[in-house]
């Protein structure tokens, strides 16, 4: 048996009941985009029943008989990232938020920093969207070299530089570095690589991101997978997100686009276990950007070629689709947003059907587990079985 799980990065449904514990109430990232489109073409989607999920945005569309099991999920979680999310899907509830640095990093920690990292200095230090501040800090950066240093709302310790003046290489270098450092006391949930490239005088990111997370607890689903001799085969950012843990293969992706051939070849070379994608442009090229066209664009594209992966499906394969928080585009702000995830499962002896809301993310990951014999379960989450 195969199981193709796939995350559609921060594609909420709607602000949770804890939302204004979170400063979003009122968030609905599916919900607003189907609201503030003219033409909003998931077909695919909203077969698999994501229309018909209780208490989703009418506009997004119900279609009388869906073919896939749907519902939707609470975090029992604390915080609203995609370590957070993507650890409760494996069965690991982060019960303590991850650090946050809303004024930025404290100035012995950054000190430490380039004590360790032997640079001269950085900028920026603060809490910033990462496309505004490479515009306002790309050009000195190129002057001085010194990397621009930037977080959120969100668990993160981001350095941005070129690849052509700093060096992709010596970029990776300073974040492993932060990462050593960022533990304990001072611990975040990632560390993250941004580089990025000036075409025609115009900075752009490329797509040579990496994520530094920190290491899931070694009781988690993959972890039981992988001792069990199931296949863990993850495309995108799953293998940073969970350190490698668990993890039998990985493949890096350009895009969304490229996260869909990528699974799609997956699927051509695994005969049997897990192939586990995440395709994060939602989140980061449209989400935090608060592109609310790009979001519907990048929504339709990868509902176009969900025909592909289904015609893929093997007599007993399984499809997933879920999210692992929000970014609402047409919200306040550009960091993520606490909501509950669609989660939908199409297979063709899924019998089609309503979950319901369930309880934590843990649940997916529990069936996954179930669906694979694996021989140990969750210490959270409800298998559907």
């Amino acid at each position: 048996m195969r199981i193709i799980w796939i995350v559609i990065d921060s594609v909420g449904v709607g602000a949770l009941p804890d939302a204004d514990k979170y400063g979003d109430v009122g968030a609905d990232t599916l919900g607003h985009i189907a609201l503030k489109s003219e033409s909003f073409k998931i077909d695919n989607l909203r077969k698999m029943g994501i229309g018909n999920i209780p208490g989703v945005n009418e506009k997004i569309g119900k279609v009388e008989n869906p073919i896939g099991l749907y519902g939707k999920s609470k975090e029992i979680s604390s915080g609203k990232d995609s370590v957070t999310g993507h650890f409760e899907m494996i069965g690991i509830n982060t019960i303590v938020p991850f650090k946050t640095y809303l004024n930025g990093f404290p100035k012995d920690l950054m000190e430490e920093f380039l004590r360790r990292t032997g640079l001269k200095g950085y900028l920026g230090n603060k809490v910033a969207s990462g496309t505004e501040i490479i515009k306002e800090l790309g050009e000195e950066h190129e002057k001085t070299g010194f990397p621009i240093i930037y977080t959120s709302s969100d668990s993160v310790f981001q350095i941005a530089a070129s690849e052509e003046t700093f060096g992709l290489d010596n970029l990776y270098r300073v974040c492993e570095i932060a990462r050593e450092l960022l533990k304990g006391e001072n611990q975040v949930a990632r560390v993250i690589a941004r580089p990025f490239i000036k075409e025609n005088g115009i900075i752009k990111r490329t797509s040579n991101r990496h994520d530094y997370a920190i290491k899931p607890d070694k009781d988690n689903l993959l972890k039981y997978l992988k001792d069990d001799g199931i296949m863990v085969y993850a495309i995108g950012k799953i293998n940073d997100l969970f350190s490698g843990c668990g993890i039998t293969r990985a493949v890096h992706t350009d895009n969304n686009m490229d996260g869909v051939d990528k699974t799609l070849k997956a699927m051509d070379e695994v005969d049997q276990g897990l192939i586990f994608t995440n395709l994060v442009e939602f989140d980061s090229t449209w989400g935090h950007r608060r592109d609310v066209s790009g979001y519907r664009q990048g929504l339709e594209d990868f509902d176009r070629r969900l025909n592909e992966i289904m015609d893929k499906l093997k007599e007993d394969d399984v499809l997933i689709i879920n999210a692992d928080h929000g970014c609402d585009p047409a919200f306040k702000g550009t960091d993520h947003t606490r909501e509950y995830i669609p989660i939908l499962f199409f297979g063709k002896n899924i019998e089609p059907g309503c979950i319901g809301v369930r309880d934590t993310f843990a649940d997916i990951g529990a069936t996954v587990g179930k669906l694979l014999n694996c021989s140990r379960c969750l210490k959270i989450g409800t298998s559907l079985l």
